[in-house]
């Protein structure tokens, strides 16, 4: 077992992000977790992330810990509240963005595979 705090956590780059910070909570060099890596975003007002093409993978969860966030597809928009949650398969492209004034704060799981 290994406890992680969020205040011993570093903040990182996260690519075509933006207007928000993300910490890496678990993952292989964290935690030795080697199946998924785990992290929290904080999304300004405006912040998201740029449209992401269907070349990715991994299977990611965003579980909304507050605020709200929308995440399109090519086909469908999903707005997302506190406590609400999407799954996002393999190669599916998304995009999100917070078009609130709260920062929304969005826990994330993504597989390494």
């Amino acid at each position: 077992m290994k406890k992680v705090e969020l205040n011993s956590v570093s903040p990182y780059n996260a690519p075509l992000h933006f207007d928000m910070k993300s910490m890496k909570l678990h993952g292989t060099e964290e935690t030795g977790a080697k199946k998924f890596w785990m992290g929290m975003s904080y999304f300004l007002p405006g912040g998201g992330a740029e449209y992401a093409y269907e070349d990715s993978p991994t299977e990611k969860i965003y579980f909304i810990l507050d605020g709200e966030m929308t995440v399109k597809s090519k086909d469908e928009t999903f707005v997302l509240r506190k406590n609400d949650s999407i799954f996002i398969g393999p190669n599916e492209g998304r995009s999100m963005i917070n078009e609130t004034n709260q920062v929304a704060t969005v826990l994330v799981v993504i597989s390494y595979q």
